[in-house]
This record gives C-alpha cells, sequence and structure tokens, in this order.
C-alpha cells in the first residue's frame, strides 16, 4: 500500500501567512485556584502563586491499584488557538523522593488526539516539558488540530508512597507557520450534556439506568429526522493506554471511527463503553464484566431502534484496538447479539488476539454467531486470524486493508486517505444491500 506523502498531511496544510509572536503565552489565565484543575486522579492538588508565575503541586494519594494518576488544566472558554505555536512548555520537577515517569500532554478535542512530552525524573530533578503541536504520524498526518486544544494533562504511573510532583506555568512558545486543516480532514464532535439532536454528539444513558457513571456517547446526524430510520454504527473505544505512541482514555467519548465512517451524514452513531456494573463505573483497562457490557449493548441498541429511528437490519459494529478484539468477545458473544450486526469493521487487533480473557479456541466459536454480510478489517493480518475467517460462514465476504497510518491511533479514519474512502464505499454498499 502507498503511504501518503507529507506533502498531502504535513506540509502542505501549513503554507499559511508567518505568525504574530507568541512566544511564552500563559495558558493558565484560567487557573486561579485548586478549584480550576480538572479530571485529578490518584492526586490531591495546590496552587502556589508568587508576583513572578504560578505552580501546580501534586501529592500521591493512596491508591488502590498502579494505574495512571493526573490533573488537568482546562482551556478557558473550552479550546486555546494555538494554531500559529511550536509548543506549549512547562517546567515539572520530582519534589518525590523516588524516581518518577511524568507524561505532559496538550490534548485535542476528541479521543487519540493528543502529543505529550515524556522522561524519567529523579529525586530532585527538574525538566522543562515540551509538547510539539504540529507533530505528525509517520506518513505525515497531523496528530493534533492546534487550533482546538482543551487541556493540558500532567500524568504519572507510578506506585510510590511519597509522591509529589511540581508543574509550574504552562505556555504556548515559539513561532510557526499557522496550521491550517487539511482538505477532507473530519473535525469529531465533542460530547456534550443535553437532549440529543440532529448533529450533536451527547452523553447517552439507556432509559432507567440507576448509574449516573454508566454512560455512553450518541451522535444524531446532521440529517436527522424524527420518523425517519437510519443506519446505526456502534462503536468500542480502546484500552486505556498512554505513552509515546499512544494516548488512549478507554472511555466512549474518545472513540471516532463510526464518525469516519458515515462522515456524520446518513447514520446513527453510538459510542459504548465496557462497564462492571457490580461497581457502577465505565471499565477503562479490559472488557469488564462482559455480560454486563454486552447486555448494555442489547439494550442501548433497542432503545435507539425505539426512540431515535435505528433501523435494525442495518446495525455496523466497530472498534479499535481492544474495541476492535470486543467486536467478537461481546458483539458475537450470544447468539441474540450475533445476529444483530449487518457488517463488523475492525482495526488493529481482533477477536483472538490473546489479549486478556480473547483466544483464539475460543473465538472461532465466536465467530460462527456471525450472521450478517461483510467484515473488513484495516491494519490486520489475514494470516493471523485466518482461523476466525474459516469458521464465519462461507458466503460472509471478508476485506483486508492497510491504512498507511503507521502508529497505533484512529486519525486514519478522519482524512480522505484511499483507505478511508475504499471503508467508506464498503459501509455505504453494506448498508444500501438488501
Amino acid at each position: 500500500m502507498t503511504l501518503f506523502s507529507i506533502s498531502r498531511f504535513g506540509l502542505a496544510f501549513c503554507l499559511a501567512i508567518l505568525p504574530t509572536a507568541l512566544s511564552a503565552e500563559s495558558l493558565w489565565s484560567g487557573v486561579s485556584d485548586e478549584s480550576d484543575i480538572k479530571e485529578i486522579r490518584g492526586f490531591s492538588a495546590k496552587l502556589e502563586v508568587t508576583d513572578s508565575e504560578k505552580s501546580l503541586v501534586l501529592t500521591g494519594l493512596e491508591v488502590s491499584d498502579h494505574s495512571y494518576r493526573w490533573a488537568s488544566i482546562p482551556a478557558p472558554g473550552g479550546s486555546w488557538d494555538l494554531a500559529k505555536s511550536k509548543a506549549v512548555e512547562s517546567q515539572i520537577s520530582n519534589e518525590g523522593t523516588a524516581p518518577v515517569e511524568v507524561m505532559f500532554w496538550a490534548v485535542g478535542t476528541h479521543g487519540w488526539s493528543g502529543v505529550g512530552d515524556f522522561a524519567k525524573l529523579a529525586p530532585g530533578e527538574s525538566r522543562r516539558f515540551a509538547c510539539a503541536l504540529q507533530e505528525t504520524y509517520p506518513d505525515g498526518a497531523a496528530k493534533v488540530n492546534p487550533a482546538e486544544m482543551v487541556k493540558l494533562q500532567l500524568m504519572v504511573r507510578s506506585n510510590a508512597s511519597d509522591l509529589k510532583i511540581r508543574i509550574n506555568e504552562s505556555k504556548a512558545t515559539g513561532e510557526a507557520i499557522e496550521w491550517v486543516r487539511p482538505p477532507g480532514r473530519l473535525e469529531v464532535p465533542a460530547v456534550e450534556k443535553g437532549a440529543p439532536t440532529a448533529g450533536r454528539r451527547v452523553q447517552y444513558q439507556v432509559p432507567n439506568e440507576s448509574w449516573p457513571g454508566i454512560f455512553g456517547a450518541l451522535y444524531l446526524p446532521l440529517d436527522w429526522e424524527r420518523g425517519k430510520v437510519y443506519p446505526v454504527i456502534v462503536e468500542y473505544p480502546g484500552n486505556i493506554f498512554f505513552n509515546q505512541k499512544c494516548y488512549s482514555t478507554g472511555r466512549p467519548d474518545q472513540c471516532d471511527m463510526g464518525y469516519g465512517m458515515s462522515e456524520g451524514k446518513g447514520a446513527i452513531w453510538l459510542s459504548l463503553p465496557f462497564i462492571d456494573r457490580d461497581r457502577g463505573m465505565i471499565v477503562e483497562n479490559g472488557f469488564g464484566n462482559a455480560d454486563d457490557t454486552m447486555n448494555l449493548c442489547l439494550d442501548s441498541v433497542a432503545d435507539i431502534i425505539a426512540r431515535y429511528g435505528g433501523d435494525p437490519d442495518n446495525l455496523i459494529l466497530t472498534g479499535f484496538s481492544r474495541g476492535s478484539i470486543a467486536c467478537g468477545y461481546i458483539g458475537l458473544r450470544t447468539d441474540e447479539i450475533g445476529r444483530l450486526w449487518k457488517g463488523i469493521h475492525g482495526c488493529q487487533h481482533y477477536d483472538g488476539s490473546s489479549w486478556k480473557e480473547s483466544n483464539m479456541s475460543d473465538a472461532v466459536e465466536r465467530a460462527k454467531r456471525f450472521r450478517g454480510k461483510a467484515i473488513y478489517q484495516t491494519d490486520n493480518s489475514q494470516e493471523k486470524y485466518q482461523p476466525v475467517v474459516d469458521a464465519t460462514a462461507s458466503d460472509v465476504k471478508w476485506t483486508w486493508d492497510q491504512s498507511g497510518l503507521g502508529f497505533h491511533a484512529t486519525a486514519m479514519f478522519l482524512d480522505d486517505r484511499p483507505a478511508t474512502l475504499r471503508l467508506r464505499k464498503w459501509y455505504r454498499e453494506l448498508i444500501q444491500s438488501p
């Protein structure tokens, strides 16, 4: 597969006028006290202010596992426009007694949209971290839209008993040729709270859900009208994972593949979580309680059909990484759920990957439950999953494709690259078929 050149996805969309100076522009104007620090996990936070600068001191709290700890600084007004800046920088210090791995992220509006800097800091060590705003994937596609950055996030993964991190005021630095969105690049709607309406993506709960922490995301297309019938794309997110190659929250609002497939038109898009109902929570790591996760999917699909005009004959299941594995592990778990899907699209892993509870022998048995027409695989090996192919009904059409992105992320579905155009064609033909 021919990779896209940087001339299209990299430098070509940066050819705009030179910017005015943005050197050392403070991004903490919206931070006045600790209450302005959001999404705090595994830390307590204290804001310290001097005549010259603000700093945030994060002290580790006792946690039940060794998961990620973080604190986020949201952009005032919803987002920063950093299209003319080279980087976001901040001085970060380890004031604890043990070495700690630190991640500093500048985060965009949708899942997988983040650029970061990473280092291991010894006790007492301080380092300037810089997030390059115009960083690209190996094929030249932009990682973020610098004109819509929504938060900064300091993150560590540590079980140290004495954990104390200081982050000094973050600033936009350097002058860059103004970033311009490439032609055809889709911008995924952010998840809001409120009632579903055409063109809006909102938090979604099935009726009578008793746990406020269990929700998905529902998008009604721009052309949605009550009383009409629409295909439904159901999507599962990847696993929580943060490193140099991945910014993945593990939560349903990070999904974007369904939007890329439909381009936001003509289809209802439902992003679903993995859950543990006994704990009333979304599970970011693993499949949660698999039966709970499956039953939530069944209930949600039935509700979308009943209340929003979902077409029961045009249900498409998709997912990335963990979500792709779930297309079989959850989506084909029983005959009841297996017969829902007209088509499945998986990307970068699939059921039988030998990850968590998904093994090849069980995946082969689950594959027999698929009653749809077609399965499309992006960035997966046909050789690896041939046993699953062989177990699927002989009239099921399989398609294997390579995106060319060269990275563990979903950005390929938001651009008009050949692989994405082929996937959209497959999707359109599938939903139009009898």
